[in-house]
């Protein structure tokens, strides 16, 4: 056994309270006291391992460090996948860091730039809901799960899939609990506390096991800490201060009956943390003998007030190995690495110590399979590290757990049905308050401001680091979305990997992420040039023919599109580049603007009329012939032949269709420049100015329309026909009404500067178009108004201070589709952005997300997407009770609610965009009820509905 002090690792002088190696043993955490606040230092293992390497200047000793904890961290632990390490402190926080890998270079705060950042390490996470401070956070097995403990008296298990979803509180406790451990297959975790008592938790339903206090009645005092730990093998639970015949010990608590007959014994004063080895080990044999089979057996090292650690093996009376007076204060942490050879243990001396023991001295690990095994025979095969999926296949044997299991679910169903959150139950509101998913998490961070009062006694909003909470907000909605940051698999050290994969399967690829997303453009634009992928649109999709991003979704929930279109516009302008267009529906949409107003900034505004008559868009040059590809569901492309010689010499253009191999054809005497489709209508332009309009099995529907200019872009969505003309003119027709929508609109008013261009072209199902523009800026024309209408803006700094989460029903609820959805490319928008800032102050808050709500239920209606409309009405009306807003309220009800009695003179529309406006009103209710400030808000409407209802 060697042992050493790195005296390099430090906080300065100050406590280190908790240390963590890194599942690939190439890094470890502490966590403690910083000079303001507390501190989480990342470090570097090898100068820890080798001599050489500590020697070397050019091999980093700190990765990182990291201030953002108000106050002491008291607890550092890194996830089984080594993904994530979570922090928890004295600020009553939580805090889940991940590796950003695409930040530059940083430095340490308050370091005057000496001190380099060489890993950097964002905060992805901030859980709220302790009220005192953080004591201990621990991993479940498979990651599943997040456990934290707070001398609040509370355990809070986090949903680590969901964060910051809540899934149970346990409540129990008397006293402040200071440790928490899971079983190795997370079927019990196992919390400590200053009240007395070891209490154990089923992992089922969140219930009691079995409450253990006598090993504790005589225990006197308190410890800064109550680490306890299980033994790889399940088979025993060990305890922090314990006492025996008025002697400290660590109680062993066995898993058969809870039994505590055993503990170790020997150190002078109170025992703060227990770890065991990670390993299940089998006597080494020696060379020569026979291979007698031997018991497995674990090994644990214990730390105590008295300055010492105590190294067991379970085998053994006595201990392998006792280290006295290894610090000058009261040891806090113990980690092994995950060989089992190695651990660190640190002090509130602020300290750490190494010690690297030898095969030799602690036996033969088993292999996984090995230790598989074991866990089968202790909790049966069906509870062996169970994934989601076979937990909700798992068979209940038991009738009382059926009834418990039964009533989860009731209240899961309750949580996912109700319109609104029942002002009863603490735990479940939260969690459906709070809830998100885990590739967006990773964006997500305030639930609300953190306040801290002065001496004097005034409220001091705390701000919050810019670089470190805003620099992975759009990580996700890139192309490159499996990056090596998702993909852990640590292959370092070789008894990783059967750990891995069964522990951490979860972690392998972003959970929520479309397929679609590990296709790499390339690839997808190498496949389009070999025609082989046809479409690539999900089934929930309008189809529409022309450009790819044209799609128009049902009012389906997807939380697709943004991701899609990136990947196919780059398609689009790849494939402009040097070769002719085979693909009609590749066709670039990069509209640019050729005006006088180009040449310089002074001259624009005297250009602007020379401008208005300049604006020319690029039209399609003649080709022999092309394919275009309408939908995929049902299957259906259009052909066209240009130059097809017929009797006596004329040429012709041939248009073929083919509708689930039904196929039809007919001929036009000018050839074809362009064409597009719906599941509805087929239409082509041709030379000469003229477009033609066919139904889906060929019959010609009205004779050639006479466009003012040659066309530039077509586009079909249902019944509607869309034609963007070189001269910059817009129309849209319903060709099965026979009725214009859209009459010859000019883009003149929307394409004002120098460079701009339209990058994107929508048709929705209602027949409403939409460009999207260079700078940003989305506009949709509303043929009632017959004007052009700013529906998003990528700039937009209301999106950027908004902050709405605390109004969303459930994590689901921002994965809302439709065309305000495609045309901001953001499923999942600006709840969470408010994190990006310094701190606003509530006022501001309240009026740039009010702003922000308004502007998207407007924009919504315009777009006459009922979907979005009833979405963003129930988050606008939600986030009205919430924070008070009684006068606005009230005038939402009474447009919804409508005159109670008939009058020949009323104005009122009882539905709006197709949906009935008494019925948005009744699920109004239970949110408004939510709030005893709007009561009689609340009987109102109730009574008036009644009124209606018994009519």
């Amino acid at each position: 056994m060697k042992l050493l002090k790195p005296t390099w690792v430090n906080h300065n002088g100050k406590p280190i309270f908790s240390v963590d190696i890194h599942p690939d043993g190439t890094k470890f955490a502490t966590g403690g006291q910083g000079q303001d606040s507390g501190k989480v230092v990342i470090w570097n293992m090898s100068p820890v391992l080798q001599e050489d390497d500590e020697k070397d200047e050019n091999i980093p000793k700190m990765l990182c460090q990291m201030d953002n904890h108000l106050a002491c961290v008291n607890c550092v632990r890194w996830s089984n996948s080594g993904m994530y390490l979570a922090s928890g402190g004295d600020d009553k926080l939580i805090m889940v860091w991940k590796r950003a890998t695409y930040i530059g270079p940083s430095t340490v705060f308050g370091s005057s730039g000496k001190l380099a950042n060489v890993e950097q390490w964002r905060c992805v996470s901030i859980l709220r809901n302790h009220s005192g401070d953080v004591m201990d956070v621990a991993w479940s097995p498979h990651d599943a799960w997040l456990a934290s403990c707070s001398v609040d008296n509370t355990v809070v298990i986090w949903n680590a899939v969901k964060f910051p979803e809540i899934l149970a509180t346990l409540r129990g406790h008397s006293g402040l609990v200071k440790g928490l451990t899971w079983d190795p297959v997370g079927k019990y975790i196992a919390s400590q506390a200053d009240d007395r008592s070891l209490k154990v938790w089923r992992t089922l339903d969140w219930q009691l096991e079995t409450s253990i206090t006598k090993p504790f009645d005589e225990c006197g005092g308190t410890t800064h800490v109550l680490r306890l730990s299980w033994s790889p093998d399940g088979h025993y639970l060990v305890s922090a201060h314990a006492m025996n015949n008025s002697g400290p010990t660590a109680q062993i608590i066995e898993r058969e009956g809870w039994k505590t007959n055993m503990d170790f014994v020997g150190h002078r004063k109170a025992v703060t943390v227990v770890k065991f080895n990670p390993k299940i080990f089998k006597k080494k044999q020696k060379n020569g003998s026979s291979a007698k089979p031997s018991c497995p057996y674990c090994c644990c090292a214990v730390g105590s007030k008295d300055r010492s650690l105590s190294v067991w093996l379970t085998c053994l009376k006595r201990p392998l190995v006792v280290i006295h007076e290894l610090f000058d204060k009261s040891i806090m942490d113990i980690s092994w690495t995950l060989n089992g050879l190695g651990i660190l243990v640190c002090s509130m001396d602020g300290s750490v110590a190494f010690l690297d023991f030898s095969q030799d001295e602690l036996g033969d690990p088993l292999s996984e399979e090995e230790k598989s095994r074991i866990h089968q025979s202790t909790y049966g095969k069906s509870l062996a590290i169970m994934t989601e999926a076979q937990l909700s296949t798992a068979v209940i044997e038991n009738p009382e757990m059926l009834k418990y299991q039964r009533r989860q679910q009731q209240q899961q169903l309750d949580q996912k049905s109700a319109p609104a959150r029942e002002p009863g139950s603490a735990a479940s509101v939260a969690g459906v308050v709070n809830g998100e998913s885990l590739e967006d998490i990773r964006k997500n961070l305030l639930k609300k401001q953190v306040e801290t009062r002065t001496a004097d006694g005034r409220r001091r909003i705390t701000p919050l680091c810019i670089a470190q909470l805003d620099t992975g907000v759009n990580a996700t909605s890139t192309p490159a979305a499996l990056s090596p940051s998702v993909l852990t698999t640590p292959s370092k050290i070789e008894p990783m990997k059967a750990f891995d994969s069964r522990f951490t399967e979860r972690s392998k690829a972003t959970p929520g992420a479309p397929v679609l997303t590990s296709m790499t453009p390339t690839a997808i634009e190498r496949l389009k040039e070999q025609n082989l992928v046809k479409d690539l649109r999900p089934r929930d999709l309008l189809e529409t023919s022309s450009d790819s991003d044209e799609k128009v979704p049902l009012a389906k929930p997807s939380s697709l599109s943004k991701r899609k279109l990136e990947l196919e516009v780059e398609t689009v302008e790849k494939k402009k580049k040097g070769r002719p267009r085979k693909d009609a529906r590749l066709m670039p949409v990069a509209l640019s603007v050729q005006s006088p107003a180009a040449l310089t900034a002074e001259k624009e505004a005297m250009c602007l009329s020379a401008a208005a008559l300049a604006l020319k868009l690029p039209v399609p040059g003649p080709q022999r012939a092309f394919t275009l590809q309408v939908s995929s569901d049902p299957s259906m492309y259009i052909e066209v032949e240009n130059e097809v010689t017929a009797v006596g010499g004329v040429k012709l253009s041939r248009l073929k269709c083919n509708r689930e191999g039904k196929e039809w054809e007919t001929v036009l005497t000018s050839r074809i420049l362009t064409a597009a489709g719906s599941c509805d209508v087929v239409c082509v332009a041709c030379e000469k100015r003229m477009l033609s309009v066919f139904s889906t099995c060929g019959r010609r529907l009205l004779p050639p329309i006479l466009l003012p200019s040659p066309i530039s872009t077509l586009h079909c969505t249902g019944s509607y026909v869309m034609a963007l003309t070189a001269a910059a003119t817009l129309s849209v027709w319903d060709v099965h009404r026979q009725v214009v929508v859209v009459k010859e609109e000019s883009l003149h008013s929307i394409l004002t500067g120098s460079d701009m261009t339209v990058s994107q072209i929508l048709l929705t199902q209602h027949g409403i178009p939409v460009m999207n523009l260079s700078d940003g800026k989305a506009y949709c024309f509303n043929p009632s108004l017959s004007t052009w209408n700013l529906v998003s803006d990528k700039q937009d700094s209301l999106a950027l201070c908004a902050d709405f989460r605390s109004s969303l029903p459930s994590q689901d609820a921002m994965l809302c589709s439709g065309p305000l959805a495609i045309i901001q490319g953001r499923t999942s928008n600006s709840g969470r952005q408010a994190a990006r800032l310094f701190s606003v102050p509530h006022v501001v808050q309240q009026e740039t997300t009010l702003a922000y709500l308004e502007n998207q239920v407007a924009a919504a209606l315009t777009l006459q997407s009922s979907h979005e409309y009833r979405h963003w009405l129930l988050l606008y009306a939600r986030y009205l009770v919430n924070e008070g807003f009684e006068y606005r309220l009230r005038e939402i009800c009474k447009d919804l609610l409508g005159p109670v009695h008939y009058s020949t003179g009323s104005q009122w529309e009882s539905t709006v965009v197709g949906l009935r406006k008494r019925e948005l009103l009744k699920e109004l209710l239970p949110v408004i009820g939510q709030n005893i400030r709007f009561q009689r808000l609340f009987t109102e409407c109730q009574e008036q509905l009644d009124i209606l209802r018994d009519k």
